[in-house]
């Protein structure tokens, strides 16, 4: 379903569009994905609306054996993309679990913020993105799924995201028509 409103406190939040995870094969190109990622970033900045970038940095505590990351992590691995133009006025925040709300404050500070719609994009669709989304879902946040600013490592893995698990949680649309609502508000 696409976008049917835009709240008007709505939230724009980037999973893992740093420099380790931006290198890695994905599904499709991801200087396209990063470049829709940015300007989705500045058209919420322009309105004034939250952005929230959020980057990855190593695994939940306990026994974790699964995953191809290995660590330690290269030095720049955990650092943000220089596309993302990032401003004073961001919010960032560094997660240490497959979801960004384990294991940081993004639920309190979209509270303190006010915020009721949250539009994703990033990569991985299947993982990073996938994991917030859930949670955000079952916290009660309107879900808006950006289809063309995410990827995956996996055409497979990002199309079943897409198609079977988002609908189920929110509205999917593109980079293009979110900024044309965003212009229009």
């Amino acid at each position: 379903m696409p976008l049917t409103q835009l709240d008007t406190k709505a939230a724009l939040i980037l999973i893992d569009l740093q420099k380790g995870i931006v290198a890695r094969p994905t599904a499709h190109p991801a200087a396209e994905i990063v470049s829709r990622a940015a300007q989705l970033a500045q058209a919420f900045r322009d309105r004034g609306l939250p952005v929230i970038l959020v980057n990855v940095a190593g695994r939940p505590p306990g026994r974790n054996d699964a995953g191809p990351i290995k660590m330690p992590f290269p030095p720049d691995w955990t650092e943000l993309v220089p596309e993302l133009n990032v401003r004073p006025s961001d919010h960032r925040l560094t997660k240490r679990s497959l979801g960004a709300f384990a294991t940081t404050e993004l639920h309190e500070l979209l509270e303190k913020l006010t915020v009721t719609q949250v539009f994703m994009a990033g990569i991985s669709t299947s993982i990073g993105v996938e994991s917030t989304a859930r949670y955000a879902y079952d916290l009660g946040y309107n879900m808006v799924f950006i289809s063309d600013a995410m990827t995956d490592g996996s055409a497979e893995s990002h199309r079943h995201s897409l198609e079977k698990i988002f609908p189920r949680l929110g509205e999917i649309e593109t980079t293009e028509n979110v900024l044309a609502r965003l212009k229009a508000s």
